[in-house]
């Protein structure tokens, strides 16, 4: 598909993935108009010198006025849902916020979308989290959606009401289910991550509130990137149109593998994690099988985890010099 001069809206351009897939369509020739709450703190798209190649509309998913008249004035041919409060540890503590923010948000711009018929394709980011526990892993599409903590509720819920406005008014939405996913420019050093490849770079104790054993599953962003870009070129194959696809590596590792991974990739293998084993709200194991996509769309992943991370290591290491 040719992007070149397609209007796109991407909620969430202001966060690490949205970033990301900003980038992707402006290198495409797209006209990218992304979703900001706040101008003036430090953003990826910002680290990615991307405020002259996007135009930043400030607001929030809570105003539907906003989001119609985004939506109209820009004449907009695909949006890509990816705001979301996304923090589990933040979820936790605040519930509320967390429900308006991914249940809310969602159906405000939906039913934004409702009625615009420049629209050809919608992407809902959801998450491996909307699962859930399961008895049976790994995780498939069929599988029930049985997030239960507030932040694996709320993306549940979002899941469900894209399949409900999906199916009742025909618009044409596609569901991601992505795994954690990782690389440079994540600038939210709560995350595993960047808060790994920070510690063993500043010769800090990294400190982990989980046991070290949970494991999941890590997705490289640009695979991640790839596979939005995938799903909305071939929304008009057959059964893709109303279907959720996940999107993965299809292994899990531990939370200890993948500490002790970053530190050898930064040629300190001695080091060893602080596991304080005070979290809760915890799965004990997550991944994916992703055979849909990959049957249905011609989609894998491109990057292992250590090339991934080799990639990761190095865009930190030189953004931890500049900031100093």
């Amino acid at each position: 598909m040719n992007w070149k001069k397609e209007n796109i809206f991407i909620t969430g351009g202001d966060g690490f993935i949205g970033a990301w897939l900003a980038k992707a369509f402006t290198e495409r020739g797209a006209n990218v108009i992304i979703l900001v709450r706040n101008l003036e703190k430090e953003f990826t798209y910002k680290v990615f010198n991307l405020e002259d190649k996007t135009t930043q509309v400030q607001g929030d998913l809570a105003d539907t006025q906003l989001l119609e008249r985004v939506l109209r004035d820009y004449s907009i041919s695909s949006c890509f849902h990816l705001a979301a409060q996304s923090i589990v540890g933040i979820a936790d503590q605040s519930p509320v916020p967390t429900f308006e923010s991914n249940i809310r948000g969602t159906w405000n711009l939906l039913e934004a979308c409702r009625n615009m018929n420049t629209l050809k394709r919608i992407i809902v980011a959801s998450t491996d989290k909307a699962y859930g526990q399961q008895k049976k892993l790994p995780y498939t599409e069929k599988s029930p959606l049985l997030g239960l903590y507030p932040y694996h509720a709320s993306k549940a819920c979002e899941d469900i009401i894209a399949q409900s406005y999906s199916f009742s008014y025909r618009l044409p939405i596609v569901i991601t289910r992505n795994a954690n996913t990782y690389g440079p420019g994540d600038l939210n050093f709560s995350r595993i991550v960047p808060d790994a490849i920070r510690c063993v770079l500043q010769g800090k104790e990294f400190v982990t509130r989980s046991d070290g054993t949970p494991e999941r599953d890590y997705m490289y962003v640009e695979d991640a990137v790839d596979a939005y870009i995938t799903v909305a070129e071939q929304i008009d194959k057959k059964g893709v149109k109303g279907e959720a696809f996940n999107f993965g590596t299809g292994k899990a590792v531990s939370v200890t593998y993948l500490f002790k991974k970053i530190a050898q990739l930064c040629g300190k293998p001695d080091l060893e994690p602080k596991i304080l084993g005070t979290a809760k709200n915890e799965l004990d194991r997550q991944y994916l099988a992703t055979d849909k996509a990959r049957q249905l769309l011609g989609w894998k992943q491109s990057y292992s985890l250590e090339q991934g991370l080799r990639r990761t290591i190095e865009w930190y290491r030189d953004y931890l010099k500049i900031k100093g």
